[in-house]
């Protein structure tokens, strides 16, 4: 049997929020959790889809206003993450969450949903949603895209441009601009902090304290962004050898 299990305040220790459940110890995972319950009370929905209950794929989403990502709009719904993983894969569990965001979307007399994508890595490929009628409105560098599905006639949301001004800012070795809305940066922040060390290479980590500092965050992903000498390294985690290619390319 597959069911859609909706995470709250009052069921997230049992259910976890699907990344990393195996790992709840860990500092990734509480501070994600922490960063969870103080979302709910903006409105965030968190939604798990189980094959015999067993975890299987999630899709997270909250108002356009408080959202962590890079773009700027009014009522709507913007999705943070649509994951399926493994042998979920191929089944419709991602078009069916997608339709349960759509629904409260549409329940909550909103003006549509938005997202922001990728055809590369990390995020949701475009690909997918347009083919569930949604259309795409605006991109970024390197290689983001927002797509949205529009309910009315009312503005769609935009990406908040000027990346690469607020990315100079921190001109000075490597800045890690980080929040706890994915709790695999913890991790990758130690990588980062590790090979900077390694290599002479001053660094610091900048807290993104609420949702406003992630919209003009240095790139559209909001959450995480790596910053050397001023220009955006990497949005996303990534392995020691990978990081010590970015550094050597930049």
């Amino acid at each position: 049997m597959v069911t859609v299990v909706d995470v709250t305040s009052e069921n997230i220790e049992e259910k976890g929020f699907f990344c990393m459940r195996s790992k709840s110890k860990t500092q990734g995972y509480k501070r994600k959790q922490s960063w969870l319950l103080d979302r709910f009370q903006e409105g965030l929905r968190l939604k798990i889809i189980e094959e015999e209950g067993r975890p299987k794929g999630f899709i997270e989403y909250i108002p356009i206003e408080y959202t962590w990502r890079g773009i700027q709009g009014s009522n709507y719904m913007a999705i943070h993450c649509l994951w399926i993983v493994g042998k979920g894969k191929g089944k419709g569990y991602g078009s069916r969450l997608l339709t349960e965001c759509i629904a409260d979307a549409r329940s909550s007399n909103m003006s549509g949903v938005a997202m922001v994508t990728s055809s590369k890595t990390w995020l949701t490929d475009t690909d997918f949603f347009v083919r569930h009628g949604f259309e795409l409105v605006d991109s970024a560098p390197p290689h983001f895209e927002l797509v949205v599905k529009r309910f009315d006639d009312q503005s769609c949301p935009v990406f908040n441009h000027g990346w690469d001004e607020r990315a100079g800012k921190f001109k000075d070795g490597i800045t890690i601009l980080k929040s706890d809305q994915c709790p695999y940066i913890y991790d990758a922040i130690n990588t980062i902090i590790e090979v900077a060390e390694e290599r002479g290479i001053r660094s610091q980590v900048v807290e993104l304290r609420n949702s406003m500092e992630a919209q003009f965050a240095p790139s559209p992903y909001g959450v995480f962004n790596v910053i050397y000498n001023g220009k955006l390294l990497t949005y996303h985690p990534v392995t020691k050898r990978e990081l010590i290619k970015l550094l050597e390319e930049a």
